[in-house]
């Protein structure tokens, strides 16, 4: 009779293990969530080759976690290619004779080097993978015999160290990336940043909110954050450019200091993300600083047909709308009295009024205007949001009340305002009209909305619906997010 064994980690295999999850590890230590992180390019080829129906189910489905899922897929699968490489080198030493750890150090330079970009980041990657190796090879050598208990503590260690080395590195590298949140901006300054003004307007907002600390404020403390890729890019304001070509009378360049020197606006504006739910949190707002659009308008003078343009961004992102919507649009380098944050598409974004958030694009680097229109990139995975947002009267507001029960939210119509909001207690058969905040003089931005009321002892559901400027109430229908945004009243039941 056969005796069958359980298949066992051998020593090289081990090695290769944790010296894949060691080059990984060490290259996000050094340098965090940035682009010289070696799993940055695979996780950006993945976010453009990926099939469109996939990013769909994920977003739906898993929201922005799918996002990171792919960055931690991405982080596997170089830690599998610096694994294959250590694996090889040792096994042309047991075919050629010698050079193992030589023979892993060069190639996994190499490799990192392809990756980040950056020789000194390569070479310390290089270091901790070398170091890795030299160890495994010099515990062999002193080793005798291979006992199975041995070889299963050889693959319960294996497991151990790769997990403790990628929580380290982890660790480590969670503030290493380049600032970019709104917390972490400096302060905006030069000859056309009004202080002054910055601070007025937004003291402004905050005289114009409800006095009731339990909703969200007019001017976002948090902003939400949606890209196409995990890993934002690193621009530097000296070498930026702005290109506006196509169907242009002059196709034209303007640097970071030429745009800082035209006309400065300061202008509130909401932004919604076409893919969050109905009633979800990815809407914020903000005081945004930046350089009126209708200049450089002016100044190319399209002359094509198709009175189309798409906006390019550094990560590859492309965005394809009506000149008209764009024309009273604002490049903004500033948000909230600070320089734009890297996450916020620092040095310079689009903003265009009433408009999804996809088409307000980060990082922007030319402006095409077209001879005919074409897809962007998220019409071409079947999305369908670059035109004006769908009204929608928010409910994230929910406590007890000395009144009752307190109601709230806010309330955005895009460009068309916000003239009311309307609750009602019985699933909509009566509506009563709920407080809101003072009306801002710019024309895309939210408002703020409660109302308390007495609970019945019943069960029941609360109804939320706002009506804009024009009296037009907000769409009832339900409409999935997918392709084009959600849309319908909010409803709580109790």
């Amino acid at each position: 009779m056969v005796a069958l064994t359980r298949p066992s980690l051998s020593r090289e295999t081990a090695i290769a293990i944790v010296a894949g999850v060691a080059a990984v590890a060490i290259s996000y230590a050094l340098v965090g969530r940035a682009q010289a992180f070696v799993a940055a390019p695979v996780e950006a080829f993945l976010s453009r080759t990926m099939p469109g129906a996939l990013i769909t189910f994920a977003i739906t489905t898993v929201g922005s976690l799918g996002q990171e899922l792919n960055f931690a897929m991405a982080a596997v699968f170089v830690a599998v290619a610096f694994g294959l490489l250590v694996r090889l080198s040792l096994f042309a030493r047991t075919t050629l004779g010698g050079g193992a750890t030589l023979l892993a150090g060069v190639t996994t330079c190499v490799l990192a080097f392809l990756l980040s970009g950056q020789p000194v980041h390569a070479l310390l990657v290089t270091g901790g993978v070398v170091a890795i190796v030299a160890a495994g090879e010099l515990a062999a050598a002193f080793q005798r015999g291979d006992p199975l208990s041995s070889k299963r503590r050889r693959a319960l260690s294996t497991i151990g160290g790769a997990v403790g080395l990628a929580a380290v590195g982890y660790q480590a590298g969670r503030y290493k990336a380049p600032s970019a949140t709104a917390e972490e901006a400096a302060t905006l300054e030069g000859q056309t940043v009004d202080r002054e003004v910055i601070e007025d307007r937004l003291a402004e907002a905050e005289a114009a909110e409800i006095d009731e600390e339990r909703l969200d404020p007019l001017v976002s403390d948090h902003f939400y954050n949606v890209d196409i890729n995990a890993v934002d890019p690193e621009l530097d304001a000296n070498d930026w450019e702005l290109s506006i070509t196509g169907t242009v009378e002059t196709e034209r360049t303007y640097t970071y200091d030429d745009v800082r020197r035209m006309e400065t606006e300061h202008r509130f504006a909401t932004l919604r993300c076409v893919g969050e739910t109905l009633n979800g949190h990815k809407i914020d707002s903000a005081l945004w600083t930046g350089t009126p659009v209708r200049a450089f308008i002016e100044a190319a003078n399209p002359q094509g047909d198709c009175e189309c343009v798409m906006l390019h961004g550094a990560d590859g992102y492309s965005v394809q709308f009506p000149i008209d919507a764009l024309e009273p649009g604002l490049l903004a380098y500033g948000m909230n009295g600070n320089v734009l944050p890297r996450a916020h598409g620092y040095p310079v974004r689009a903003l265009v009024p009433g408009h999804w958030g996809e088409v307000n694009a980060k990082w922007l680097t030319e402006i095409e205007f077209l001879e005919e229109a074409v897809d962007g990139y998220w019409e071409q995975r079947g999305w369908h949001g670059t035109g004006p947002v769908v009204p929608v009267a928010k409910l994230h507001t929910e406590a007890d009340h000395p009144d009752g029960r307190l109601l709230g939210g806010h309330a955005y119509g895009g460009t068309r305002g916000v003239s009311r909001v309307e609750v009602s207690i019985d699933g909509g058969d009566t509506w009563t009209e709920a407080r809101l905040s003072d009306d801002l003089p710019d024309q895309d931005m939210w408002r703020q909305w409660a109302y308390t009321y007495d609970p019945p002892e019943e069960s029941h559901t609360v109804v939320v619906r706002m009506v804009d400027d024009d009296g037009t109430i907000q769409p009832k229908e339900e409409r999935p997010r997918f392709p084009r945004g959600p849309s319908g009243w909010v409803s709580s039941s109790y």
